[in-house]
């Protein structure tokens, strides 16, 4: 029997252990299987602890690549929130330090920590000890944390972080956050966290504890609410009849309530624990954005429970936080109080609020942050909605003025603030009444009237636009009231209505240009915004419909209010503005030419009354508006305008004659019928061509006249002078359009007449006339020359007109190009125009040496006759800029081989020409010039690493020179030890500088020692005393010195004297560096005293035979240079020379690409 029961409990066991097991295999068809904690206990590299996240948030995934950790689900935010949720509440049912592990590693890889809070450390050890090992644990070489990170992907965490935290709460907060074990747990983490030294764990637990405090929040509104149904519910059931009263009923109603009120007593107490523990530190934080969140959460707070939290002892945070030094945090105050001040049932919780702080938000309106001002205006637009009496009027009046900040937004709420104080209707019933009104008696007659007086009494008359455009989108309707404002200037006041005075006539009509201007361009005035920005299909339907609007009404209203305003000049300025606003095809398609006639004979009229210059250009304005080519009412204004200044163009010259013949007996009279006139005249002639009636000759005559008697009027003078002036830019504009080169040859001669020379002579007094062209209008008449000098003989051919064959043409169009060049030279010669500008003229010398060699070269004489340094800058500018453009067409790696680099070095074999022979004048400019070239050549680092070469080191084959020192400033021990092609510019550039040879250079790149010894003998014929010592000493101390050290940078070159570096040059020029060097080897070792005094070599290959190559030479360095070899008794006359081994072209077809060393 015992047998048989034990049987059958072993086979209930089974059957039990069978259908566990069929249910976990059954669970883990569906879900992720976990590991035991067993597993996870014994080993810190299983599943879940080998895939923590790594530092900064940067996660680890498993093989198959699917998030493993709560922190990698919610960084990538692929599953929702509440399955997520789900998954954990189901772990935490089934081993709940499991689940709170995951929870507390998931707050702590939020942090950007890199370690892991291991099991063991979980159960054993405090909050204290744990955060202070996953302190050591922090990556301090970043200071970027997830909360901090740039980019959408982590302001993606940030919010699904707050979610997670969010929808934790909710859907524990029917059993699990009542356990007395989470809900500890998380809050004493936090707070822990909190209070660390490490801003990341600080800022990341104070964010997630404000977000559970507000999730907490809620759940304790939820159940006040649940407490409150269950009381009335009570209430209602205990007052029923005894007989209808169950008693079951109330007892289970009493249950809830007593269930509920404990589950309200320890969310509190929860509430509490972070209160007090987190938010009263945190809202004082160091850190800004910790202090941010605080306070945003606590308006919430305030907001969502009001109840509980909307009161003094939570409100005075935010009052205190006002006054933060940092404009984040008290943004964050103003918005929070805005969300409260919104509800006006919140009005009397915040009274004492109000009271204590209004003054504080009142000065933030003048907040030095832009975004914290405009909120402080916006919540005193809300105090003042909710309560008129809230506000002084020196508080209101501190607002007012803002509506004329250069800052829009700023305006823009204070136009909101103003709209809500002076222009709201609270009266339903006056507004139902009003409305059937219209123009003067409409409601907005009133409202219009209120706003002339507080443009008024601003005193800010010339800032009228600013405020139309704070108002515009707060009163927009009452901004485009046209008929109402026109009724209000036209009409006179009904019986016991005030008339308008003067000055709210004049303030008014301004306005209403504004309004106008407003409406037509749809932007906002200048100096606020940054500028145009697109409009929208709805506000470009809007743009045209208020133009048409304003047209349709102003063609008929325009004329009357000129009519009434005639005489005053104020008025008509600003009337006169209004038709540039107008659709002007609306005069043809409305056939209202009548209204134009009459704004015409208006306009006439108010040109004939006035002098001042104000109105007289803006009748001109209008004239030139509705004179436009492209509106069929051209031609009626056109007949109106023509018939005006005739009659104008008649009385000036007649009283220029009575002036003229009256003299010095001129009266008042004729002096003013001059003046008027001319007045009128010359303020038409600034916007129209009036050169057909010829006002330039009655002018000068008065001009000429005031010169000659000095009688003249000074302001007659100044209006001649005026006139004069337009007459010869209208000229100067047909001359333009006609030739653009006559229009720069006037340019640079007028350049040329009033430059600083103008002075000159005791004419100090002509310095007011003195112009200096800025660098932008130098540049663009460089940039002329560049378009229309320096261009293909294809190009030329096809701008020309006529047959293209013609010679007489292609002469022609190159006599004009060398006139444009040569007058732009001019302007550099004379020191009109920086010489720098002359690199982009000097840098063509030898592609257009046939059209324009003799000006760039007689340019270059002249700016080096000027300044040396500055040519000498100048030209390696010209080299440098071909340079660039070489590479850029060819790429870094340069054919040192192709046409083009020879091109640049024959440049620089001309530029060295220019020089001179004399190394004392010329020392100075050829410093300069080698320091700029080095540093151009070593500017920019190679990007692949020091071992690569400079970008712009085959510059150095164009500035081969005596220049070493300077150059060794640059030079690394790498660059000295480099041998291979791509260096070969700076060992041949370096190796030149120590020798001036060009063996060196071949005898790096083959590295052979042998060269050939110069010929040297006695001057009376016999073989020379110690030719085998020197043929000895140039075998072993030179060519073995080349094969035991990379470059002979320590042979010390002699000092040359004038006549030593002339003779070199010229051996140079004609022989070619090779036997050049070998000459300077035996001139060297008879400087340092290897050879006898009496063994001077003589170089049998060196010298011309002829007298017509000597001029050939002459003729390169013309004025430059004058060669003159001083006598010596060794050398022989020129006449028994050999005959000449000299070829021009074996000077440019060099290896290396030169002749010569540059320079």
């Amino acid at each position: 029997m015992m047998c048989k029961d034990t049987l059958s409990d072993v086979r209930s066991y089974s059957y039990n252990k069978f259908f566990i097991l069929l249910v976990f295999f059954a669970q883990s068809a569906t879900k992720k299987p976990r590991k035991s904690p067993g597993d996870k206990g014994r080993s810190e590299s299983g599943a879940r602890g080998a895939s923590r996240g790594r530092a900064n948030g940067h996660p680890q995934q498993n093989g198959e690549g699917d998030p493993v950790t709560l922190f990698e689900v919610v960084k990538l935010g692929k599953s929702a929130m509440q399955s997520v949720v789900d998954d954990w509440i189901e772990s935490y049912k089934q081993d709940r330090d499991i689940a709170l592990l995951d929870l507390i590693n998931f707050f702590i890889q939020c942090s950007g920590c890199r370690g892991t809070v291991r099991i063991e450390m979980f159960r054993n050890m405090q909050n204290a000890e744990i955060i202070r090992k996953m302190t050591e644990e922090f990556d301090e070489d970043s200071g970027d944390y997830p909360l901090t990170m740039p980019g959408p992907q982590w302001k993606k965490f940030r919010s699904n972080f707050c979610e997670f935290i969010g929808v934790l709460i909710r859907q524990c907060q029917y059993s699990i956050i009542y356990d007395e074990y989470m809900m500890d747990t998380v809050i004493s983490l936090l707070t822990g966290l909190s209070d660390s030294q490490v801003r990341a764990f600080r800022h990341t637990s104070t964010l997630a504890a404000m977000k559970l405090m507000t999730a907490l929040v809620n759940v304790a509104l939820n159940l006040s609410i649940h407490q409150d149904n269950t009381q009335r519910q009570y209430e209602a059931e205990r007052n029923k009849m005894i007989g209808k009263r169950a008693n079951e009923r109330l007892e289970l109603l009493l249950q809830k309530r007593k269930e509920l009120q404990e589950n309200q007593d320890e969310i509190e107490n929860m509430m509490n624990s972070i209160f007090k523990g987190i938010f009263v530190h945190r809202y004082r934080d160091a850190i800004a954005e910790i202090r941010a969140v605080c306070i945003e959460e606590i308006g919430v707070w305030m907001k969502m429970y009001s109840d509980a939290f909307l009161n003094d002892s939570y409100l005075k945070y935010v009052g205190w936080t006002l006054h933060d030094r940092q404009g984040e945090v008290r943004l964050k105050c103003l918005k929070a109080l805005q969300s409260l001040y919104t509800n006006r049932e919140l009005f009397p919780k915040l009274e004492l609020f109000t009271n204590r702080f209004k003054d504080r938000i009142v000065s933030m309106t003048l907040d030095k942050e832009y975004d914290v001002a405009v909120e402080a205006i916006r919540l005193v637009t809300l105090i003042l909605h909710g309560s008129e009496e809230a506000l002084s009027n020196e508080d209101c009046e501190n607002v007012y003025h803002l509506v004329y900040s250069a800052h829009r937004p700023v305006a823009v709420a204070a136009g909101e603030f103003l709209h809500k104080k002076l222009f709201s209707r609270h009266d339903p019933q006056a507004e139902e009444a009003l409305a059937k009104r219209r123009g003067r008696n409409s409601p907005n007659g009133n409202l219009i009237r209120m706003l002339v007086l507080f443009f008024l009494e601003s005193e800010l008359h010339e800032h009228a636009a600013y405020l139309v455009d704070s108002l515009w989108e707060s009163s927009q309707e009452l901004l485009k009231d046209w008929e109402c404002m026109t009724e209000l200037l036209l009409e006179e006041p009904v019986q016991g209505e005030e008339a308008m005075s003067d000055r709210q006539e004049s303030a008014l009509i301004e306005l209403m240009v504004c309004t106008i201007r407003q409406a037509a361009e749809a932007h906002p005035p200048v100096g606020r915004g940054t500028g145009k920005r697109v409009l929208t299909a709805k506000e470009r339907k809007t743009q045209i419909d208020d133009r048409n609007k304003l047209t349709e009404h102003f063609i008929i209203a325009l004329p009357m209010l000129l009519s009434k305003y005639s005489a005053d000049a104020e008025k008509v300025a600003n009337l006169l503005q209004i038709p540039q606003y107008f659709d002007l095809e609306i005069y043809s398609t409305g056939r209202m030419e009548k209204h134009l006639d009459a704004l015409l004979k208006q306009i006439k009229f108010v040109v004939e009354k006035h002098v001042e210059s104000d109105v007289l250009e803006a009748c001109s304005k209008t004239y030139s508006i509705l004179c436009s080519e492209e509106y069929t009412i051209q031609n009626r204004v056109d007949i109106a305008h023509s018939q005006l200044i005739d009659e104008f163009v008649d009385r000036f010259n007649h009283s220029v004659e009575d002036l003229l013949q009256e003299g010095e007996e001129a009266d008042d009279d004729d002096i003013y019928n001059v003046l008027s006139t001319l007045k009128r005249l010359t303020s038409f002639h600034n916007a129209h061509d009036l050169t057909k009636w010829d006002l330039f000759s009655n002018c000068y005559r008065l001009l000429r006249t005031g010169i000659e008697h000095g009688a003249m009027p000074e302001q007659i003078v100044v209006q001649a002078l005026q006139c004069s002036h337009y007459s010869i830019l209208w000229q100067l504009v047909k001359i333009t359009e006609g030739s653009p080169s006559k229009a720069f040859m006037l340019l640079c001669d007028l350049l040329m007449i009033f430059s600083h020379q103008l002075m000159t002579g005791g004419r100090e007094g002509l310095q007011p006339l003195v112009f200096n062209p800025d660098s932008g209008l130098q540049s663009e008449l460089l940039s002329f020359v560049m378009d229309h000098v320096f261009i293909d003989q294809d190009d030329e051919n096809q701008s020309m007109e006529g047959d293209e064959e013609d010679e007489a043409n292609k002469i022609e169009a190159l006599h004009k190009r060398r006139n444009l060049l040569a007058a732009f030279s001019k302007l550099i010669i004379y020191d009109i125009v920086d010489m720098h500008a002359a690199a982009d003229i000097f840098k063509h010398y030898m592609k257009y040496y046939n059209d324009y060699g003799d000006i760039i070269k007689e340019t270059l004489s002249k700016t080096r006759q000027i300044d040396k340094i500055q040519c000498a800058k100048t030209l390696i500018l010209s080299l440098q800029q071909l340079f660039n453009e070489l590479v850029q067409e060819q790429g870094p790696n340069l054919d040192r081989t192709s046409a083009h680099v020879s091109g640049i070095k024959e440049l620089a074999r001309r530029f060295a020409l220019t020089f001179g022979l004399d190394q004392i004048k010329t020392r100075e400019a050829v410093a300069t010039l080698h320091k700029d070239g080095i540093e151009f050549a070593f500017k920019y680092q190679n990007q692949k690493g020091q071992d690569y070469p400079p970008p712009n080191l085959a510059f150095l084959e164009v500035l081969i020179m005596a220049f070493h020192t300077y150059l060794e400033k640059f030079l690394t021990e790498q660059m000295m030890e480099r041998r291979e092609d791509v260096w070969l510019p700076l060992i041949s550039y370096r190796n030149s500088l120590v020798t001036g040879g060009e063996d060196d250079r071949m005898s790096v790149n083959s590295g052979s020692s042998s060269s050939k010894t110069s010929s040297v003998r006695n001057k009376k014929g016999r073989p020379p005393l110690h030719k085998k010592r020197v043929e000895g000493c140039l075998e072993g101390s030179w060519l073995n010195r080349n094969e035991n050290i990379h470059t002979p940078g320590a042979l010390q070159a002699p000092q040359l004297t004038s006549t030593d570096f002339a003779l070199f040059l010229m051996t140079v020029f004609m022989v070619g560096k090779s036997q050049c060097m070998k000459m300077m080897t035996c001139f060297y070792l008879t400087r340092r005293g290897l050879m006898e005094d009496d063994a001077e070599p003589i170089f049998e290959d060196v010298m011309m035979s002829s007298r017509g190559q000597l001029e050939d030479m002459n003729e390169e360095f013309e004025d430059t240079m004058v060669i003159d070899l001083p006598p010596s008794r060794n050398r022989r006359e020129r006449a028994e020379l050999r005959p000449d081994f000299f070829d021009s072209a074996a000077i440019i077809e060099d290896d290396s690409g030169f002749g010569m060393p540059m320079f």
